[in-house]
């Protein structure tokens, strides 16, 4: 990938150049799933968190858990979850613009003082659509999202997932040489300057600009 491939990944809808990645070790939970979807969607996370070189945890000291996943069938049921109006600033209005985008999926950041992600809460309405896809591959695709805080068109093209030749879903090489460059911890935890996507491409490798 070259610099400018890697600077649009973090250039919002707006034009602004916004990175950062997690400043503590991530604590999951997840709602409304089996058993069996909980442990794939862990799994998911933790292969990702891995790949990045970062690190879970049991609990955060703060809050307790720092990254909330919800599955759910319709955007009501999150007005109907206690206590999450008080995690999620405007929460009826908010699923209102979902529900009237015709959206299946929503993630929502906290930041701390530094500017590195502090918590993120994932919510995924399990439409036809999805409905249609194996576990494995939403929730892979839901911990890349949530390991860095990327644009918010960056993947509406391309999915940051794709096939093997056997038709196994798999990260694609690209996204996850982005993902460990971005974990480098000689690098800020966050950054809003373009010149940052050069520093990433720089420890990307063979194929990017060479500039640091």
């Amino acid at each position: 990938m070259q610099s400018g491939e890697i600077e649009a990944l973090f250039t919002r809808a707006d034009g602004r150049y916004l990175f950062a990645r997690w400043g503590r070790p991530i604590a999951p939970v997840v709602f409304g799933v089996t058993e069996q979807t909980l442990q794939t969607v862990k799994g998911a996370c933790e292969a990702v968190v891995t790949l990045a070189g970062h690190r879970m945890a049991e609990t955060d000291p703060e809050l307790g858990v720092n990254l909330m996943v919800f599955f759910f069938r319709d955007w009501q049921e999150l007005l109907e979850t206690a206590d999450l109006d008080r995690l999620v600033p405007d929460l009826p209005g908010l699923v209102g613009r979902l529900r009237a985008a015709g959206a299946n999926q929503y993630r929502f950041f906290r930041f701390d003082a530094a500017g590195a992600i502090q918590a993120a809460f994932v919510f995924v309405q399990v439409d036809d659509a999805l409905a249609d896809l194996p576990a494995e591959e939403i929730a892979l695709s839901q911990m890349v999202q949530i390991i860095l805080l990327w644009s918010d068109v960056a993947f509406t093209r391309r999915s940051p997932l794709g096939r093997t030749g056997d038709g196994n879903m798999v990260l694609r090489p690209e996204i996850a040489r982005v993902i460990r460059a971005g974990y480098d911890p000689v690098l800020p935890a966050c950054a809003d300057d373009p010149s940052h996507a050069l520093r990433l491409a720089a420890r990307i490798g063979p194929g990017t600009d060479p500039q640091a």
